[in-house]
């Protein structure tokens, strides 16, 4: 009888301490890179190897891919039957079947001896899934089950995390940032320091779980900026023009960085431009993206202290961190109702190529982006500024 080897991933010191505390129901709370997936892949390829039935579940279909590759990688020569993304049947009588947890009925009728929860901080409703869905596939074979993921906030994930901190019988949980994982550079971690907002730097490496952790202003340095609006005249103005079903919102600060002038409508672009134009002669920031573009160009022509600002991942960013420490700092001032939903609405989200700003899919962001152009076009009038001696 010949002996078939299979490689599995090698574990570092960290991943090896958590298999050997775990118990029965496991949340493991990391910072990016710590090596979640290779973890995950070691518990469903020897599940399956012994000849259990085991189950992956990932917030969306496009995050299984990954884990199936690696599965199909370790296990190929031990292979009986497949279907791309979905399952993995082995020789042993194992099989490994992969969820997308967009399907609130996902591993329904089914039992597993392990089922994996990948990103599971992200997963909508993970508490329902959990008691609905996935918790009934242990009862046949007494299974186990894993929770991974970054933080988002103090949501459902973070509720599971917290049976083990209190030692709920049954229940284990880990706090690992990024640095636990001793195979990245710690140079990598300080350079995103740098780089990301301290909320963002704090929840993605730190695996800390922070309230309203995806809000970049804070509900209670929204609260403090909050205030009427202002009766001074405008010294500036920021224009968020309206694409599709949004609105075209225009905010002006007076000299105090107050607002003193908002005016939210949907309405045509012509109509728009007069609005505009009629405003008082203060220099006006417009949103030049995508359609604004020959609509700024227009009021260009007519008015010459007309800004076009042009949205990009990078330009969007610097724009938010501008407005967020002008609240953190209590420079800017708005009066309470749609621009503060808007602002305690904002979200933001890590992305591979920095932080990505914008309202939860649904809502809107105009008055948010209008405020920040305003207070964008407010730090530029301040040197512009012409002294005269006398």
């Amino acid at each position: 009888m010949s002996e078939i080897q299979v490689r599995l991933p090698e574990l570092h010191r960290n991943q090896q301490k958590i298999i050997n505390e775990a118990k029965r129901f496991n949340v493991l709370n990391c910072g990016r890179r710590f090596g979640k997936s290779k973890l995950s892949v070691n518990l469903l390829v020897e599940g399956a190897l012994e000849g259990y039935p085991v189950g992956y579940f990932a917030p969306t279909y496009k995050l299984l891919e990954g884990t199936f590759k690696e599965c199909y990688n370790a296990l190929e020569q031990v292979i009986k039957r497949k279907h791309d993304q979905q399952f993995i049947e082995l020789v042993t009588g194992g099989i490994i079947e992969f969820w997308s947890l967009d399907n609130p009925n996902a591993g329904r009728s089914r039992k597993y001896k392990v089922a994996i929860v990948d990103e599971a901080a992200f997963v909508k409703d993970l508490w329902d899934a959990w008691t609905q869905s996935i918790r009934p596939t242990l009862t046949d074979l007494k299974g186990g089950a894993w929770f991974m993921s970054t933080p988002k906030g103090k949501n459902d994930f973070y509720k599971l995390w917290m049976r083990g901190q209190t030692g709920e019988e049954g229940w284990a949980s880990w706090q690992m940032p990024t640095s636990t994982n001793p195979f990245i550079d710690i140079s990598e971690i300080y350079s995103a320091e740098k780089d990301l907002p301290a909320l963002a730097f704090k929840q993605e490496y730190l695996a800390e779980f922070n309230d309203n952790v995806a809000n970049p202003f804070g509900f209670q340095f929204i609260k403090q900026c909050t205030m009427p609006q202002s009766i001074e005249q405008p010294v500036c103005y920021g224009v968020d023009l309206a694409k599709s079903f949004d609105w075209t919102v225009i905010i002006g600060l007076d000299r105090f960085g107050q607002v003193a002038y908002f005016e939210r409508f949907q309405k045509d672009w012509n109509i728009t431009k007069q609005i505009i134009l009629q405003l008082p002669k203060a220099p006006i920031k417009v949103d030049s993206t995508g359609v604004g573009d020959p609509i700024v160009e227009d009021l260009q022509r007519q008015r010459p202290n007309v800004f076009g600002f042009k949205y990009s991942a990078t330009s969007k960013q610097q724009l938010m961190e501008g407005l967020q420490s002008a609240i953190h700092q209590r420079k800017v001032g708005f009066p309470e109702g749609v621009i503060t939903k808007e602002l305690e609405s904002f979200e933001y989200e890590y992305t591979r190529t920095g932080v990505r700003f914008n309202a939860p899919a649904g809502m809107h962001d105009d008055c948010v982006n209008a405020l920040a152009l305003a207070w964008a076009q407010f730090q530029e009038r301040k040197h512009d500024v012409k002294y005269v001696f006398i």
